[in-house]
């Protein structure tokens, strides 16, 4: 085991001998290598409103060759680099069944970028490799010469609009048993530029190319994905408050709008 994973083991054993009906495990997928354009953000935010919700999150770090997490309650996943993504394939595959069975069983996971696209079929490179998904969603990204870039505002059903930032030259597209996570206007590009939509979900899963970090500038996903997470665990979502913890939720969801207007008023 990684000294990582080893402090994160400690972390756990100290939470659940602390408060044992509040903890949250939350995996963080190959941090090493996935993990660009500050989407270590999302990260950081849901462990910080998870407290401020009075759990106590406990962050695995998990990368290639780490024992995998007894108890899995979230899973967050960062974009990478085309050599990012290569060199997790082998080891994401180890993990596919496990993955699979916490989508299947309603498990939260956020997937960004690079990691969205290889929970698809496959990523065919520019150079025309393809690397194989692991197929939690129906859809398949290919790449291409044109990089779509900039700031970026998606109408979701479920949070209203999304604001981040997209930066990726692989063009995704849906299959029948995928439903894409929002919709883009005509200046918009999302999963390939040409159909408007963009991320895909499926059951609690949300892949997306939204990279800003996103959840900092949208509270509404972040508390999805604890309240899911915690209702799944423990059968309720059940904010207990620590003093002073309404007021910093307030100023957070204050300054996330403020990004988020900005953000979106910025031209691409």
């Amino acid at each position: 085991m990684s000294d990582r994973n080893t402090l994160n083991g400690a972390a756990q054993d100290d939470a659940r001998q602390g408060d044992a009906g509040r903890v949250l495990d939350i995996v963080s997928l190959y941090p090493k290598d996935m993990n660009i354009y500050g989407d270590s953000g999302n990260v950081l935010t849901v462990r910080r409103r998870a407290e401020l919700y009075g759990y106590t999150p406990v962050v695995h770090n998990y990368n290639q060759g780490d024992e995998w997490p007894e108890r899995v309650d979230m899973i967050l996943g960062g974009g990478g680099q085309d050599q990012g993504q290569g060199t997790i394939t082998d080891d994401l595959f180890r993990r596919s069944a496990q993955i699979h069975a916490l989508a299947d069983a309603g498990c939260p996971m956020l997937l960004i970028c690079g990691m969205y696209q290889l929970f698809g079929e496959y990523f065919q490179t520019i150079e025309g490799n393809r690397l194989a998904g692991i197929n939690v969603l129906d859809l398949y990204t290919v790449g291409h010469d044109v990089r779509m870039i900039g700031n970026l505002v998606e109408h979701t059903e479920e949070f209203g609009d999304v604001v981040g930032y997209e930066n990726h030259s692989g063009q995704t597209f849906l299959g029948p048993n995928a439903k894409p996570w929002g919709r883009v206007d005509a200046d918009g590009t999302g999963n390939n530029g040409g159909d408007h939509t963009e991320g895909a979900r499926y059951n609690a899963v949300i892949g997306t190319y939204m990279h800003g970090s996103v959840l900092p500038k949208n509270p509404k996903v972040a508390d999805y994905l604890i309240g899911t997470a915690a209702t799944n665990r423990y059968g309720v979502f059940d904010p207990q408050y620590v003093d002073g913890a309404q007021e910093e939720l307030r100023h957070l969801d204050e300054l996330a709008a403020r990004a988020a207007a900005v953000a979106a008023s910025r031209p691409r």
